[in-house]
């Protein structure tokens, strides 16, 4: 698959993420495109690329999973 191809789809995934109802799901969803947006990442050989989905990853799934000090309890 082309680079370009694997950028766009890693951009329709975030655009979508916004359209969750719930805030985990947003979440998660958004973890998904950072990994996608890691695989154009590395086929374009860019480094801060990858590293800045990587924390965008590690920040999606630790607020997903932990409960972090700056969630509302409505966020659940």
């Amino acid at each position: 698959m082309k680079p370009d191809m694997i950028g766009w789809i890693a951009t329709a995934t975030f655009c979508l993420s916004y359209l969750c109802k719930r805030a985990v799901t947003l979440r998660r969803v958004q973890a998904l495109g950072a990994a996608i947006w890691i695989a154009y990442g590395v086929a374009v050989h860019s480094g801060p690329v990858m590293v800045s989905n990587l924390i965008v990853i590690s920040m999606a799934m630790l607020s997903t999973w932990k409960k972090a000090p700056w969630r509302s309890v409505e966020e659940g």
